[in-house]
């Protein structure tokens, strides 16, 4: 359930607080640890391989902002569970061996991460709960508006059909993991606008966000629904995206439905070029990964008013309620939003976009 009233951040925000840091404070004062200098070791977590954002934004992004908030003396140890949920367990469990002062967890499995959550928090060390909200007595969390996000994912979608929008109209829903809180979320959303406008023919919640289940799944839908017949399809993510419209290439779909995607991965803003995909989700990774950086490096060093500025929101989870939180507001990205989303933020340049394949289709938007 949201409990909050979301204030918008832009892409190009800056999330530095003016002064020393009490921009926005509401002087509650959040619980912190005693004052630490910026020799801090920072336990990152992430979940999986699959979505190239985690390795190629979300680390470095975080590593270098704690190393800025810290005079280049704090670090960040990093883990990927690549999918694996008991991995996820045991490299929490190392962490909490080797005593870092605060871990960021994006986890696998938030149900069963819950014992190391509440392990850690036995042994002093605070933990941060990034991008999915883990259960367990986590101190803060950081992530987009899940729902939201799927939301935007619905409307698009139903924009993308036009005057087709009706209850004949057939659409596929392939949804993300089900071990994942987001993917639920993603998916309330996404039926708050699809329910009552469209047929959902077939749905799917796919194990480990995969791509190549992704395809199967698809490939099952034009078996049962036929491939002429499906009006459009809500793919939650990117990665699944490529793999629906895998299959559909592969049963000789050659006038492809709308599909959905979220992410903004390169390959995603690709197709969407090329008219294969019609929209993705651009989340503004600098914006939660250095809002993350600062929440830990201000927890950790016991500055409540700067953290408590940094969690204004407020979460619920499934074992605590009233988590310090901050969410920030996605952006559909289609045709039209590449140059003011992705390039403007510096996330690709134009030239990582419009290679050889995709110059006239650059050109076709102003791209250049």
């Amino acid at each position: 359930m949201r409990r909050i009233a979301i204030s918008v951040a832009t892409s190009t925000m800056t999330l530095s607080l003016a002064g020393c840091g009490v921009l926005g404070a509401t002087g509650d004062g959040a619980s912190a640890s005693p004052s630490k200098g910026n020799d801090i070791t920072v336990g990152l977590l992430l979940p999986e391989k699959a979505n190239t954002r985690y390795d190629k934004f979300d680390y470095p992004i975080i590593k270098n902002k704690v190393s800025e908030l810290t005079g280049k003396q704090g670090k960040v140890e990093y883990l990927n569970a690549d999918a694996d949920a008991n991995r996820q367990a045991s490299q929490m469990q190392k962490m909490i061996d080797e005593k870092v002062d605060i871990i960021m967890l994006d986890a696998v499995d938030s149900h069963s991460i819950a014992a190391e959550v509440t392990k850690a928090k036995d042994a002093g060390i605070p933990v941060i709960a990034y991008d999915r909200l883990a259960e367990g007595p986590i101190d803060a969390y950081i992530s987009f508006d899940n729902e939201l996000v799927g939301e935007v994912q619905g409307r698009t979608l139903l924009e993308a059909l036009g005057s087709s929008a009706d209850s004949s109209a057939k659409i596929v829903m392939v949804n993300g993991s089900p071990t994942d809180p987001n993917a639920k979320q993603f998916k309330q959303g996404a039926l708050s606008e699809l329910q009552g406008h469209v047929t959902i023919a077939e749905t799917y919640d796919t194990t480990d966000w995969k791509p190549e289940l992704a395809e199967t799944e698809m490939a099952k839908a034009i078996g049962a629904i036929g491939k002429n017949n499906i009006a459009g399809v809500y793919a939650a993510n990117d990665g699944m995206a490529g793999g629906v419209i895998k299959a559909l290439k592969a049963a000789g779909v050659t006038n492809l439905p709308p599909v959905t995607g979220q992410d903004a991965e390169l390959d995603a803003v690709q197709r969407i070029l090329a008219g294969e995909q019609y929209m993705s989700v651009y989340k503004a990774y600098p914006d939660e990964a250095e809002a993350a950086a600062q929440m830990a490096v201000a927890r950790v060093q016991g500055k409540d008013i700067q953290f408590d500025a940094l969690t204004q929101d407020k979460v619920d989870s499934p074992t605590t309620k009233g988590i310090p939180s901050k969410l920030i507001q996605p952006v559909a990205l289609t045709k039209s939003t590449i140059k003011s989303t992705v390039v403007a933020d510096g996330i690709y340049t134009v030239g990582d976009i419009c290679t050889a394949k995709f110059k006239a289709a650059c050109a076709a938007i102003g791209l250049k």
